[in-house]
């Protein structure tokens, strides 16, 4: 009768891992073989394990990834393709996203822009930093949507407390002078120390024509620029003869923009 008080009383508490961890012990005869101390350390381990594999799993969901699948140990770095192991692995166990870097990433229509930024940024969620996955040319209407609504300042006040914001197809489309401004906006908060992904078919030296105005080109630029590493992708599109049931980054994969 009194575990099953300690175990409700755990429960209460909110310390799952260690109540199942407890409850695991008790069935387990051979546990009567070890001390007090080599139990509780147990019981505290499977607690930190169940508390940072819920975190993990509530960071992805905030994060809305395009391909949360994706991972950096799946990543193809065959020559043809422009990117090299050793510099990602790098990166994603560095700290970038601590440091506020931006990645920049570009390269043709199904490269594996998006499947590498996805990758890095599902990374930096297993670290335990948070992200969040936005699509350029959607988010123009979104931000319309946000000014007529007054929940713009709000949103851009949560926005810029995300480790890591991913910003894909960066460059596609046309873009208006509201959205300009609302991007400068958006990259001026992270400029102080916040981490940006941006993925784009457009090369780099095309941004500043893309984004129009000459004033807010250069502003925004400027701050994408100043600390930046770039990945150049290359080679033909992965999308072609995709294999049945693959979920790794392999020739004609799902994420490969």
């Amino acid at each position: 009768m009194m575990m099953h008080t300690t175990l409700a009383q755990l429960r209460t508490l909110k310390l799952n891992g260690f109540a199942t961890s407890l409850e695991e012990q008790l069935a387990q005869p051979g546990m009567v073989s070890m001390s007090f101390e080599e139990r509780l350390a147990l019981l505290v381990d499977r607690e930190m394990h169940y508390r940072t594999d819920r975190r993990l799993v509530r960071l992805l969901k905030q994060a809305h990834l395009k391909y949360p699948q994706a991972t950096i140990e799946d990543i193809d770095t065959r020559p043809s393709r422009g990117i090299d192991r050793n510099a990602v692995m790098s990166l994603a166990l560095g700290d970038w996203v601590k440091s506020g870097y931006n990645l920049l990433i570009t390269g043709p229509t199904g490269a594996g822009k998006s499947w590498l930024a996805c990758a890095l940024a599902q990374y930096a969620c297993r670290r335990g930093c948070s992200a969040l996955y936005l699509r350029v040319p959607r988010l123009q209407e979104e931000l319309r949507i946000m000014h007529g609504s007054g929940t713009f300042v709000k949103w851009l006040i949560q926005l810029a407390k995300v480790d890591v914001l991913l910003l894909d197809d960066f460059g596609m489309g046309g873009i208006d002078s509201a959205t300009r401004s609302d991007l400068l906006e958006i990259i001026d908060d992270r400029s102080t120390g916040r981490a940006t992904i941006l993925t784009s078919q457009l090369p780099i030296e095309h941004w500043h024509a893309w984004i129009g105005d000459a004033t807010i080109a250069d502003a925004l630029l400027d701050r994408v620029m100043q600390r930046h590493h770039r990945f150049t992708l290359t080679g033909e599109s992965l999308r072609r003869g995709k294999p049945k049931g693959s979920q790794k980054e392999t020739p004609g994969t799902v994420g490969t923009d």
